[in-house]
């Protein structure tokens, strides 16, 4: 299936006995496929800027956290993206609605709340600022860097 076309990929689920990621659609059930483009982790460094921008709305707690990674390690979400950037990208000139929006209330995300500012505690591994570029991220709506 990974060669196979969107396309294709929709029509085998039209008639397929196995359901899709409510993730594709913009609300689970909706079948309307305007969700997410593919079914990753939460905030996926690989995924595309629509993606991540509909992500931080579904999950703004685990946003959030990532965003509190940056400011303490001085590193990027990507090299050429910082999540905290695309957060007010999402705030200021609007994101896809995100139709589904995750509270992450519950033991386990709080567990690695935890963990992740237990970590943050320690040394750092490697040297920050390696991984960032100088480049801020353009709004194709307004063209204002963030």
């Amino acid at each position: 299936m990974k060669d196979w076309s969107t396309d294709a990929v929709k029509e085998w689920h039209a008639d397929a006995p196995v359901p899709y990621c409510w993730t594709y659609d913009s609300v689970p059930g909706a079948g309307d496929w305007a969700g997410t483009s593919r079914c990753s982790c939460s905030l996926c460094v690989f995924a595309a800027r629509t993606d991540v921008l509909l992500s931080i709305g579904r999950r703004p707690r685990l946003a959030d956290l990532y965003a509190e990674v940056e400011q303490a390690r001085g590193d990027s979400f990507r090299a050429d993206w910082r999540i905290t950037d695309l957060i007010r990208h999402a705030e200021q000139c609007g994101a896809p609605s995100p139709g589904v929006v995750c509270p992450d209330d519950g033991p386990e995300f709080t567990a690695l709340e935890e963990q992740v500012r237990a970590a943050l505690q320690r040394k750092p591994r490697k040297e920050p600022d390696l991984a960032r570029r100088d480049r801020r991220v353009l709004c194709e709506g307004c063209a204002a860097p963030h």
